[in-house]
């Protein structure tokens, strides 16, 4: 099946697009939730509207870029959209705490996927540090930062996911890099 018929399929809701949709990107999707949040029942209830956006517009994919690269961006959209509507405390806390106005979050109950094979650190206390500051970051730096280095997505895939340049999006990962440096050099500082 070429993917002109699989979209074709799609926009049909043929039933065994459907399937073949589900075998192809269920695993990608939920690894790139992952990435974001790191919650295993969050990323999971991510996915599964991640396919119902597909569902409900594929009839609006123009097929300007790839069919993958269009639900990458949906997916990446979907987990920003969650990562806005979260608790305030869980967003901001890690921030809190580097200015010394610590509030007390249950961490343990948030980060319960940080065996992710994107993320290979000394040991989950450095995972979640790494996630908060990730979380500190500009949103499109956050997003560039996660698409390469945690889900291993190259520049270019990256630059077609969000609409930029590729140069734009080698500056946001370098900038990413810089305001990462700084976040994580107060956190240690200021712990130890």
């Amino acid at each position: 099946m070429t993917e002109n018929e699989f979209i074709a399929g799609l926009r049909n809701h043929n039933a065994n697009a459907y399937g073949k949709l589900l075998d192809d990107f269920q695993q990608k999707v939920f690894a790139t939730c992952i990435s974001f949040i790191p919650n295993k029942e969050d990323a999971e209830d991510i996915a599964q509207e991640v396919f119902v956006e597909i569902f409900n517009s594929i009839s609006k994919f123009k097929g300007n870029s790839k069919l993958s690269t269009w639900i990458y961006r949906i997916t990446t959209n979907k987990c920003l959209e969650f990562i806005r509507k979260r608790n305030t405390k869980k967003r901001f806390g890690f921030m809190q705490s580097i200015l010394g106005n610590e509030i007390p979050i249950d961490k343990s109950s948030y980060f319960t996927e940080m065996n992710h094979p994107g993320i290979i650190l000394e040991n989950k206390e450095k995972s979640e540090t790494l996630f908060y500051a990730i979380n500190q970051l500009p949103e499109i730096q956050k997003v560039v930062f996660t698409l390469h280095k945690v889900d291993g997505k190259s520049y270019q895939e990256i630059s077609d996911i969000v609409g930029k340049s590729l140069s734009s999006v080698e500056s946001l990962m370098f900038r990413a890099k810089k305001n990462l440096q700084k976040l994580l050099e107060n956190f240690y500082k200021n712990n130890n």
